[in-house]
């Protein structure tokens, strides 16, 4: 599976069940431990944790074996390292504390390419 067609699967993984504020940024020109960063938002510890654990599973039904997932218990961030995709799941209180996006976004993915990968 490549790149995109992760990303794509993370994505419909995420949006299958209703996460918010969902962005896809290409890292490929600034960081070598990943190519894809995905970044969303879930309402509540709950929503985190099955956010990021339909990402786990439709990863694993896809043959992608996550290389690691951390806070899948706590449900304040989530991380899923895919390899060439790395997903962050947060609760809004933590998105706008640590704003990654301002950390990977350039100026012209914030102007219009920050939906799909």
């Amino acid at each position: 599976m490549n790149t995109e067609e992760l990303a794509t699967l993370v994505v419909d993984a995420l949006e299958d069940l209703k996460a918010v504020d969902l962005h896809v940024i290409d890292v490929r020109d600034k960081t070598s431990i990943t190519d894809v960063m995905v970044i969303a938002t879930g309402t509540s510890n709950r929503h985190v944790k099955s956010l990021a654990g339909n990402v786990v599973l439709k990863a694993k039904q896809a043959g992608q074996q996550p290389l690691g997932e951390e806070g899948l218990d706590a449900g304040e961030w989530a991380l899923i390292d895919l390899g060439d995709v790395v997903v962050h799941v947060m609760q809004p209180e933590v998105r706008d504390f640590y704003q990654l996006e301002k950390l990977w976004e350039t100026d012209e993915q914030s102007a219009g390419e920050a939906g799909r990968a």
